[in-house]
């Protein structure tokens, strides 16, 4: 009975043509004037009609009459439609259309709400609509409903699907669909999480990025680990051919400077020189090595912390990704810190002066203790937040853009969407957190002489600055950028064809 009395205000809002391009609210956003039709071609989606029916929609919601919908304006308003929500359904309605940060909508902030929202809403409908013939049957309900991480019985899906479905036929076409979840945030869209990968995908060599989510599809199938391990592989080829440009980078941080400008094609003549074209590679062996570790640990630390936070949903808001991950960052860089300097020192070297991995660990060892294995520490913890928060912020702003402004149909974005957006983002994060990359290399390179004092981070930035000003603490940036376009498109071909080889499905 509370359906019926909300479905005919709710339809009236929306186009009848029933096509979400036709949607009252991108009309009212791409369309002016009585005369023009809408995107669906029909005269009925009119901007100027679209409008007011807009308005009457927002002014049964607004029911103090202030011009501003509050929580307690679509409580009441909403319930008077027979459409319930709870409290924190009504806060993240808010919250999600807020864009001036009052605590209310205006008329132009639930316009766009509603756009968005319904765009999140189609995408979600063309995911679960698997025959492909614009219906949705009772056993996509009870599969889709387990994506977004509820678990329900046949009885509960049945009754939710009569709730749903208006004209009796046990199936719900797309505008039964908008329908009933108008004004119903909508969060956890297993597409977005599907297409959208990029920790997994990305490897610029620094694995300081969130870790990327996984549906409850992906978990239960076992998916998940197989995109680990393609990201795995992926990230072991992307370092493997970008290796000579990394340890150029090496070697800029910590011999370059005013007196000793090294530029790239001086610093490959040098490396080459000293030690033939082999010598390119160095400390690309452990470079590699280190990725299984750590993706595992920070895998393992991530979802723990995220039981810890405790939250309901089974996707994390966007400030909780950035602290679960940059926790768990921090634990897995710990974990594996020794070999961090041990890639620093093996990079570093010169021909002969050890015969590898282990001897490199042994010298150091014998000559200066375990406390070296732990050099440049506090930078590279410090530089996981700016980095971490800057890689996901721009990420999920250009995601988000480009689902608001281009996704129709599907949340896919296409290879050079995904490639462009993981470039800028990682481009960003490297940039934020550099200077404390450099002081870190710069004091994992250190060995210790004896009766020399120990320099620390604040000395070592100090000394930068004073001797070769701000611009000292970028050394090594140039070659750092160039890789990132090659790193990124190299893993993202070889995680796609270890993905196949693994039997990962591609929607």
């Amino acid at each position: 009975a509370r359906r019926s009395l909300a479905s005919p205000v709710v339809s009236g809002v929306l186009c009848p043509c029933g096509s979400p391009q036709g949607s009252a609210v991108e009309s009212s956003s791409s369309s002016s004037g009585g005369g023009n039709a809408g995107s669906c071609g029909r005269s009925l989606c009119e901007a100027s009609e679209q409008d007011r029916r807009l308005r009457a929609l927002f002014q049964k919601l607004d029911v103090n009459r202030d011009g501003a919908l509050c929580i307690h304006d679509l409580a009441v308003g909403l319930g008077r439609l027979g459409l319930h929500r709870t409290e924190l359904d009504l806060r993240k309605i808010v919250k999600a259309g807020d864009k001036d940060l009052d605590g209310q909508l205006d008329f132009e902030e639930f316009v766009h709400y509603l756009q968005d929202h319904e765009k999140k809403l189609r995408l979600v409908f063309k995911s679960l609509d698997k025959k492909n013939d614009g219906r949705i049957d009772a056993q996509e309900i009870v599969q889709s409903l387990r994506d977004l991480g509820v678990k329900i019985s046949e009885q509960q899906a049945e009754k939710i699907l009569k709730s749903m479905d208006k004209n009796g036929t046990m199936t719900i076409d797309w505008n039964e669909w908008r329908d009933y979840h108008l004004l119903h945030p909508v969060e956890n869209i297993p597409e977005i999480i599907l297409y959208w990968k990029h920790s997994t995908i990305f490897d610029v060599g620094e694995n300081l990025t969130v870790p990327d989510e996984f549906t409850v599809e992906e978990r239960q199938t076992g998916m998940w680990w197989r995109h680990l391990v393609a990201g795995g592989g992926a990230g072991a080829v992307s370092r493997t051919c970008t290796a000579p440009l990394d340890r150029l980078k090496v070697l800029m941080q910590v011999h370059a400077s005013r007196s000793n400008n090294m530029c790239i094609i001086g610093g490959f003549t040098q490396m080459i020189r000293e030690g033939g074209p082999r010598s390119l590679w160095r400390g690309n062996g452990i470079n590699v090595l280190k990725i299984a570790p750590e993706s595992a640990i920070k895998f393992m630390a991530y979802e723990q912390i995220k039981r810890f936070i405790g939250t309901d949903q089974e996707m994390l808001r966007i400030h909780e990704r950035l602290l679960a991950g940059s926790l768990a960052g921090a634990i897995a860089q710990s974990s594996i810190y020794p070999m961090e300097v041990l890639k620093t020192r093996m990079a570093l070297r010169k021909t002969g002066q050890y015969s590898g991995m282990l001897d490199c660990a042994k010298n150091i060892l014998a000559k200066e203790g375990m406390a070296a294995f732990y050099k440049g520490y506090i930078p590279n913890m410090l530089g996981i937040i700016p980095y971490a928060g800057i890689d996901l912020a721009v990420y999920e702003t250009l995601k988000n853009t480009w689902l608001q402004r281009y996704a129709v149909n599907s949340a896919d974005p296409g290879v050079f969407v995904l490639l462009a957006c993981g470039t800028i983002s990682s481009t960003c994060g490297q940039l934020a957190s550099y200077p404390l990359a450099l002081v870190r290399t710069r004091m994992q390179a250190q060995a210790s002489v004896e009766g020399a004092p120990e320099v620390t981070m604040r000395g070592l930035f100090k000394h930068i600055l004073k001797t070769e000003g701000a611009f000292g603490l970028y050394r090594g940036l140039a070659p750092n950028f160039m890789k990132v376009i090659p790193a990124v498109s190299i893993s993202y071909v070889v995680y796609e064809n270890l993905k196949m080889t693994l039997g990962v499905d591609s929607r």
